[in-house]
């Protein structure tokens, strides 16, 4: 089923993005192409970040399903861990459509969203679903580590109060939080990864959670100054943080864009985005030294591309827009290609080749 699936994207490709979200998410509910069980994977790609094993090191990036209705196909997929969110205190309708591009010229997406979602009395409600015990009896959850990607509303935020709050509402059900300070599509948004703001928005979590919190993580924008990189990385270990996600969408343009909605505004995803992502994780991997999980965002398409990205720090990578082209059959493509290289090599483990490349 999944490879049939992979077929039919072509053809679904030719309607609106944005619709075509709409029933890939519907069909993940009902189980179209989605296996019974999911896929063992081989040992080599096993790793372990932030306290806990992940199966192999390829997640869904945050932004697929912000609602938290489709963790466990996704998971049955084969992907090592899942991300939901955004997720904002209120519901909040977005930006309006048309907001989703395809640049299929050049392997990549804009949008311009918003943080469209049902607000976090709903996400709460299936995550806590989720951990419920099945019909079976034979436990609940997706089986793999689950995220909660957290961020503020467009109107009548307060990051100091908001983002503590939405941590009290999914610590219960999720295995890490990530502060979405980086998204392009909430006026002042990127503010907040101000060295100074930031640390105050962990100390806030701090304050009202102490040590009965999930790791937190922070996910960056790609469009940060080469020098404003150490000082954040330095403010969100001094503030508790346990890792950084590298990286969002961007702003640039680059030159050799080829497709007729290059220049719609909103954040930039896909292939074009890669070397800049790769840049900002090399950055961010030397000032951390080891003291920060690194995940790797951005441009990520191949086998190749991931073990890139762990040669240059990163403990776990996640994909999005390779994702939306590619659909479920991305997954074992991936850590079929990985395995081919890691055999080819001599690579015996992720941990072998973890920042060999800084």
């Amino acid at each position: 089923m999944s490879s049939l699936t992979s077929l039919a994207l072509p053809v679904l490709r030719q309607f609106d993005p944005e619709k075509m979200h709409e029933l890939a998410l519907d069909a993940l509910m009902l189980g179209v192409g989605v296996p019974f069980r999911r896929p063992e994977d081989d040992p080599a790609l096993a790793t372990r970040a932030l306290g806990m094993r992940f199966s192999n090191p390829i997640g869904i990036a945050a932004g697929f399903d912000k609602n938290a209705r489709v963790l466990r196909p996704l998971a049955r997929l084969g992907f090592g861990f899942v991300e939901a969110g955004t997720v904002t205190p209120r519901p909040q309708a977005g930006n309006p459509r048309p907001r989703l591009f395809r640049l299929e010229e050049d392997r990549a997406v804009i949008n311009r969203m918003g943080f469209n979602n049902q607000g976090i009395d709903r996400f709460a409600v299936r995550l806590a679903r989720l951990t419920r015990p099945l019909p079976s009896g034979k436990g609940g959850g997706a089986g793999v580590p689950i995220g909660a990607n957290i961020g503020i509303n467009k109107t009548g935020a307060d990051p100091e109060r908001d983002y503590p709050a939405l941590v009290a509402r999914v610590k219960p059900y999720v295995n890490y939080v990530v502060l979405n300070v980086s998204s392009p599509n909430t006026p002042g948004l990127r503010g907040l990864q101000d060295a100074a703001r930031l640390k105050g928005i962990l100390d806030a979590i701090a304050a009202r959670h102490g040590g009965d919190c999930p790791p937190i993580l922070v996910k960056l924008a790609p469009d940060l100054e080469d020098d404003a990189i150490p000082p954040i990385v330095e403010a969100a270990i001094a503030g508790g943080a346990s890792g950084l996600i590298l990286s969002n969408t961007t702003l640039a343009r680059p030159p050799h864009l080829q497709s007729p909605d290059k220049g719609e505004a909103g954040g930039l995803s896909g292939r074009p985005l890669a070397p800049r992502a790769t840049a900002v994780l090399h950055l961010a991997a030397r000032v951390a030294a080891g003291r920060l999980t690194l995940v790797a965002a951005g441009g990520i398409e191949t086998g190749a591309d991931i073990l890139k990205r762990i040669r240059l720090g990163a403990d776990l990578v996640q994909v999005y827009t390779a994702f939306a082209y590619e659909g479920p059959a991305l997954v074992t493509r991936l850590k079929q290609e990985m395995l081919a290289i890691m055999r080819r090599d001599g690579i015996e483990t992720l941990a072998d080749i973890r920042g060999a490349d800084l």
